[in-house]
C-alpha cells in the first residue's frame, strides 16, 4: 500500500512558528514518526511539502500516475482559500484523509471555512502529529476493505 503525505505552506517551519498552536516538534520530527509507523505497518510512504499551491496541486496529479493507494494532505491555510486543491483531489479520485494539527474549530473565523473538505473521507484536526497517524490508519483499514470486497465478487 503506498500513501502519499502532502503538506502544505508554513508546515516546514514546525517548531519555529507558534509552538502555542502547532507543538515544539520539527517537521522533520514529523515525518520521522510517521515513515516509522508506515514501516512497522508495511505501507509505503512518500512525503511532500510545498509553500507554493501549484506545486502542490502537482503532486496531488503526480499521485495518480504513481497509483498512490491514499494521500493524507494538511494545506495549511490553502484549506481556506484554494478550491484549486479541490479541484486536483476531485479529479484524481484518490481516497484522501485532511489533517490539521492545531484544533481549526477552536481559532480564527476565516479557518472555520475547509475548500477540500468536500473531497475527503475524513477529517482529523487538533491531535498535533498523532493526527496524521490516525488519518494513516483510517486510509489503510479503508482501502483494505475495499480491496478485500472486490476479491470477494
Amino acid at each position: 500500500m503506498k500513501i502519499v503525505i502532502i503538506n502544505g505552506p508554513n508546515l516546514n517551519m514546525l517548531g519555529i512558528r507558534e509552538p502555542d498552536k502547532y507543538g515544539s516538534g520539527t517537521y522533520d520530527e514529523l515525518v520521522e514518526k510517521i515513515r516509522n509507523h508506515c514501516m512497522q505497518n508495511k505501507i509505503q510512504a512518500e512525503f511532500y511539502q510545498s509553500n507554493h499551491e501549484g506545486d502542490l496541486v502537482d503532486r496531488i496529479q503526480q499521485a495518480y500516475y504513481d497509483k498512490a493507494d491514499g494521500i493524507v494532505i494538511n494545506p495549511g491555510a490553502y484549506t481556506h482559500t484554494s478550491i484549486a486543491l479541490l479541484d486536483a483531489l476531485k479529479s484524481v479520485s484518490i481516497p484522501t484523509a485532511e489533517v490539521h494539527i492545531s484544533d481549526v474549530a477552536r481559532r480564527e473565523d476565516f479557518r472555520q471555512v475547509s475548500y477540500i473538505r468536500q473531497a475527503c473521507c475524513l477529517t482529523v484536526s487538533g491531535k498535533g502529529f498523532d493526527g496524521y497517524i490516525e488519518a494513516v490508519d483510517y486510509l489503510t483499514k479503508m482501502i483494505s476493505g475495499r480491496e478485500n470486497e472486490n476479491k470477494n465478487k
